[in-house]
This record gives C-alpha cells, sequence and structure tokens, in this order.
C-alpha cells in the first residue's frame, strides 16, 4: 500500500513532520510513506498560462497515484496554517486528486489539547463539492505537548499515543482496502476531477 503524508506547514522545527517521520518508520514494513512539503507551492492565483505550477502538479501526481493520503496538520488560531488551505486551494482549482480519496488526519502541538480545532476545520474544509476526500470517520488522532514527544531517535515516547496511533493507523488501512472494494463500481464514482478556469470565467463551476 502506497500511502502520502503532507506536512501541513513550512516550519522547520513541525514536529508534525517528526510524526510522519515517525509514522514512516514505524509502519514501514505496512506501507509505503512519502513524505510530501508544501513550502514550494506558490500563493494560489489564477495563473496566466491557466496551468498549475510545477510544484503542485508534483504534489497532484503524488495524491493520484497513492492509495490514501495522510495531512498532518499543527494549529495556528484555531484553524489550519495559510500554507496548507494556500496548497489545498490549488489542488481544489486545478487536478482535483482527492476525490474519492481515503483520507486519515493526524496533529501534533505543544498545547495539551493538540489540534481539535485545526482538525476540525480540515474536515469541514476536504469534504467541500470541488475535493471531496473519502475522511477517515471516528479517528481523531491529537498529539499534545508534542515539543517532549519524541527522543533523539525520534521515537514516540508517549506509550498510550503510540498504542493509540497504532490502532488508528490499521483501522486507515482497512478503511483504503474496503474505499478499494467500493471503487470497482467505476460509474458510481466518476467524478470530473479536472477544474477548467474558463468554466469559472463563465460561471458554470463556481
Amino acid at each position: 500500500m502506497k500511502l502520502v503524508g503532507i506536512v501541513g506547514t513550512n516550519s522547520l522545527e513541525s514536529t508534525n513532520r517528526r510524526l510522519l517521520q515517525y509514522m514512516k518508520q514505524h509502519y514501514g514494513k505496512k506501507v509505503e510513506l512519502e513524505i510530501c512539503e508544501i513550502a514550494d507551492i506558490p500563493v494560489f492565483d489564477e495563473p496566466e498560462d491557466k496551468k498549475a505550477p510545477e510544484s503542485v502538479q508534483e504534489l497532484s501526481k503524488k495524491i493520484a497515484n497513492s492509495d490514501g493520503v495522510i495531512f498532518a496538520t499543527p494549529e495556528y488560531d484555531h484553524s489550519i496554517p495559510a500554507v496548507l488551505k494556500n496548497t489545498i486551494e490549488w489542488l481544489s482549482y486545478t487536478t482535483r486528486p482527492l476525490i474519492n480519496k481515503p483520507v486519515m488526519i493526524i496533529g501534533a502541538s505543544n498545547g495539551s489539547l493538540g489540534t481539535s480545532r485545526a482538525q476540525g476545520h480540515l474536515r469541514q474544509i476536504l469534504e467541500a463539492p470541488e475535493l471531496k476526500a473519502l475522511i477517515m470517520p471516528n479517528v481523531e488522532f491529537l498529539l499534545g505537548r508534542s515539543l517532549q514527544a519524541f527522543d533523539d531517535d525520534g521515537q514516540l515516547v508517549y506509550k498510550e499515543k503510540v498504542q493509540e496511533l497504532d490502532q488508528d493507523f490499521d483501522e486507515f488501512i482497512s478503511f483504503v482496502q474496503l474505499t478499494q472494494k467500493l471503487m470497482t463500481d467505476d460509474k458510481f464514482f466518476e467524478k470530473n476531477k479536472q477544474f477548467s478556469w474558463d468554466q469559472v470565467a463563465n460561471g458554470e463551476d463556481m
């Protein structure tokens, strides 16, 4: 199984990146997890040539070719970082690779509450008509006190959180497998994934 993990911030010291790195190592025998950065994604705007920037196209291809996506988001001012929202806007207005794509949401924060508000907002965003991601239900992995959560080898030191993440991740694998079975009915799940700037100009895709 091939998964894509998206670091939802451009911070070089983010514990969300460390959380994905831990998962890549810890679950390496179960899945192939590629960690993707979004720092090089430009500010969202209609490009003159009406084509997505190369960095957006590259991320879109990785998502499209994956079996599922894991978003690791911090919480800024009770919501997701602007850089993550910016990236999602590019994806929703170009290739739309998240349509019918299984998604797991996780988050790390130094606060005791983790990233509960940000995760709630991210769920709402990913359920938008232009995105239609298949978000894993009933799972909310919140890693609080994240600055003390990893040792020098990158291992998660909170035993209860290790057990929780193990269970959540196994459930996500099952969710991806179930989704793949449902996707055999191509006609039922067929969606218009390709965005057109001309449609917006004509008021057809608002």
